[in-house]
């Protein structure tokens, strides 16, 4: 549930692209960044960068 609440929270900030593709370059970030939980960053982690 709170994952849930926390993507609503962020499908409304106007800098969630920017937020996304930050914690997708840091790793690992703990939480909700970007819309997204770590481990879904991980696997755009991988698709950007398959060594990872």
């Amino acid at each position: 549930m709170q994952i849930g609440e926390a993507k609503a929270v962020c499908r409304g900030c106007p800098v969630l692209q920017k937020c996304l593709d930050w914690a997708v370059k840091v790793d690992p970030v703990a939480g909700i960044w970007g819309g997204a939980t770590e481990s879904e960053r991980r696997a755009m982690r991988r698709v950007r960068d398959p060594r990872h």
